[in-house]
């Protein structure tokens, strides 16, 4: 089977363009493409995604799913436990290994759940 070659016919429109244009073309059209993916990652994800983040940030099972708990039963799921654990360590000054350490323990789920009241990212 032969593919019919409409190649100009569905490129007329892109003819009169400049570089300059065909380049913001290109990625105003990215934008449409990728946009949608942004949003699903931003809005989704499950104790299993967020657990493989956190043994990827070198936690042990045993210590991302005590972490991943503490997520959920405070509401931050939407936050990413990653991107807790990173905050509270950037908040207490300490590493990220030693936060995560400490959330698994119990400590600093209240600072955790400041640091992200109002919204904030």
């Amino acid at each position: 089977m032969k593919r019919a070659d409409d190649f100009k016919v569905r490129s007329a429109h892109l003819k009169d363009l400049t570089d300059e244009q065909l380049e913001q073309k290109f990625w105003q059209l990215a934008e449409q493409i990728v946009d949608p993916l942004i949003d699903l990652a931003t809005k989704n994800t499950s104790p299993s995604i967020e657990r493989s983040v956190l043994l990827r940030m070198g936690f042990s099972s045993i210590e991302a799913k005590a972490i991943v708990e503490g997520v959920i039963d405070r509401g931050l799921m939407g936050k990413g436990a990653g991107h807790v654990v990173y905050k509270v360590a950037k908040d207490k000054n300490i590493d990220v290994r030693e936060a995560g350490l400490a959330l698994a323990e119990g400590k600093y789920w209240d600072d955790a759940v400041n640091l992200f009241k109002g919204g904030d990212k």
